[in-house]
């Protein structure tokens, strides 16, 4: 039996110390697959981000880590250094003894690795519980970012353009086509853009909208971003020290602009697909693109579809007695702000977010509006979340160190979810007026898988529950009226549930989701390529999510998406896979 020590009494020179020693250890471990057993615990969980899997990959057991320390073997790790953005820290452990942080970097010969450990001690002995390594550039291939930007000084010369002319002609692809055409100009196409952009990849994106930010400024009145300022950053470029908590929408549909302006980011608004082949003999794209009505025939080496993950196809669904309704009826994405419905009765079907939002939308415009709940539906208040984010991402720390140390931990681990659980009980006692509010006014609770809360109803249906920014209130004051159960049929003067209620209603709105961004590969690009591609988002069973950010099933087809977190997080390393692919990079590959 081991006796793991409590951390709390350690003073900082001695935490520096251990981490050092630990740090020395692990590196001269991956230079000989030798003494494992010293420094990495029995029940370490291994989180590996391309440097020694070439994937998105989280491992457990003693067999899989000597697998990897085998891949790192052949990469001849070197010049391995704490981070000095992120000195060791100690990491309470709750009822447990706590951990030791370890932030480090280290070179390779395919690259740069950054990592994260969390050291326990067994019997004084320092062993890592929790790993991770990722790949952060490739070798000869580094980012123009920081010291290695570019100098902006160029002058007219022979080949040589104005900044203004050059970025024209890049704008409309004169002088080649683009290594890599992305579908979508919303916050996942901006960040994977940004990202391939600093490596030196022709990017060009593809958007129906007449602007970027279109896709934020045509929705209803109310809407705000459900997630803190802290969590949202974009790539490269931070929102200003004021930005408000909870972004308005159209506020955020004009930083999209201006950070696609600001990033040069060759954006062709108007602009959709409506041809495209490829071929797998030169592994190339051939996409027709109507430009605002000029069609232009592009081959891109890369495509990448980043229009939502949910999808762009709506999910109405079918009920009875439909043809009997004699008023409105609409799914969500229809739905706009409108001075005519002040005065007129709503029912929303669905208690998502947009069913929740469009509800207090409708509400605020002067309308008689009640939610129809199917089932139960998980609520978190947007300020417990962010009180909660806090810890991580906050106005005194990196986004970059945060990204990393929330990349650190496998979403299978044990560990992980037993935080996720207890978070979900602090979250609710934080929320206990709201919730038990919403309780006695009829609503019902969904607690997540396995009492996981809000992260894995996202991670794993993207749905299912409501970060509240103002509607829950006007549920639990009757504002806005609720009632739950199943929907018998409608009538012509609103909905009957099965019960024998009846809800009148002048409007029906169906927040009911959309049939997956798979679908809109179907109709995008065909059946070829949504047949070769696996399931999409969801948790494989190692705990990654499926077919995001990595290969997609289809060769050379990807998909980004998420929110902005994870997009801004894990769009690097699809930008890398990419660039290593197009600079003729073999990856490792891991069984």
């Amino acid at each position: 039996m081991t006796t793991q020590l409590d951390v709390s009494s350690l003073d900082a020179d001695v935490v520096a110390d251990v981490a050092q020693r630990w740090l020395t250890g692990f590196a001269e471990l991956l230079r000989t697959a030798a003494g494992a057993e010293d420094l990495l615990h029995q029940d370490l969980w291994w989180r590996d981000l391309l440097a020694f899997t070439g994937d998105l990959r989280s491992l457990h057991g003693s067999d899989r880590t000597a697998e990897l320390l085998d891949a790192a073997l052949a990469q001849g790790v070197r010049d391995e250094h704490l981070d000095p953005a992120a000195p060791p820290v100690l990491v309470p452990g709750g009822a447990g003894p706590g951990s030791i942080q370890v932030v480090f970097r280290f070179t390779m010969r395919l690259g740069h690795v950054r990592g994260v450990a969390r050291l326990v001690s067994d019997d004084g002995t320092w062993r890592a519980r929790n790993l991770l390594t990722a790949l952060d550039s490739l070798a000869g291939h580094e980012p123009a970012v920081g010291p290695l930007r570019r100098e902006g000084t160029e002058m007219p010369a022979a080949g040589i353009e104005y900044w203004s002319a050059r970025r024209e002609r890049e704008l409309d692809c004169l002088d080649a086509d683009p290594d890599v055409l992305v579908v979508g100009a919303g916050h996942s196409g901006l960040a994977l853009a940004a990202q391939l952009g600093v490596l030196g990849v022709r990017t060009l994106l593809v958007d129906r909208a007449d602007r970027v930010g279109d896709n934020w400024r045509g929705r209803y009145d109310s809407l705000v971003l459900h997630d803190a300022v802290w969590s949202n950053h974009l790539p490269f470029m931070p929102f200003p020290s004021n930005w408000p908590v909870f972004t308005p929408k159209d506020k955020m549909g004009d930083w999209l602009e201006i950070y696609s302006r600001a990033m040069e980011l060759n954006v062709w608004n108007r602009s959709e697909i409506v041809e495209s082949t490829f071929d797998p003999d030169s592994r190339r794209w051939t996409v027709v693109v109507d430009r605002d009505g000029t069609r232009r025939t592009l081959r891109p080496q890369h495509l990448v579809l980043a229009t939502g993950l949910s999808g762009t196809e709506p999910v109405m669904p079918t009920i009875a007695g439909a043809e009997d309704f004699a008023g409105e009826l609409l799914h969500s994405s229809d739905y706009r702000t409108g001075p005519g419905r002040r005065g007129t009765r709503t029912v929303v079907i669905g208690t998502g977010n947009s069913g929740h939002d469009i509800a207090q939308d409708l509400h605020e415009s002067g309308g008689d509006v009640t939610l129809v709940q199917r089932g139960p539906t998980h609520v978190v208040s947007g300020q417990a979340l962010s009180n909660q984010a806090r810890r991580r991402y906050s106005e005194h720390t990196s986004t970059e160190v945060a990204d990393l140390l929330d990349a650190s931990t496998a979403r299978l681990d044990p560990q992980f979810v037993a935080g996720l659980r207890m978070g979900v009980g602090l979250l609710a006692d934080h929320d206990r007026d709201l919730l038990d509010g919403l309780t006695a006014s009829g609503f019902t609770h969904d607690s997540g898988p396995d009492g996981t809360g809000v992260m894995m109803l996202f991670l794993t249906r993207n749905g299912g529950y409501y970060i509240d920014v103002g509607a829950s209130p006007m549920i639990v004051d009757g504002r806005i009226g609720l009632v739950s159960g199943s929907i018998d049929r409608l009538v012509a003067d609103g909905l009957v549930m099965s019960d024998g209620t009846h809800v009148p209603a002048d409007t029906i709105v169906c927040a009911t989701g959309f049939r997956g961004i798979l679908d809109t590969a179907r109709r995008v690009l065909g059946d070829t390529v949504a047949d070769a591609c696996g399931p999409v988002w969801g948790l494989d069973d190692e705990g990654e999510l499926r077919s995001v950010w990595r290969r997609s099933g289809h060769d050379r087809f990807w998909i980004n998406g998420g929110n902005f977190m994870l997009v801004r997080n894990y769009s690097k390393y699809l930008a890398l896979q990419i660039q290593a692919d197009l600079a003729g990079v073999e990856l490792p590959a891991l069984g």
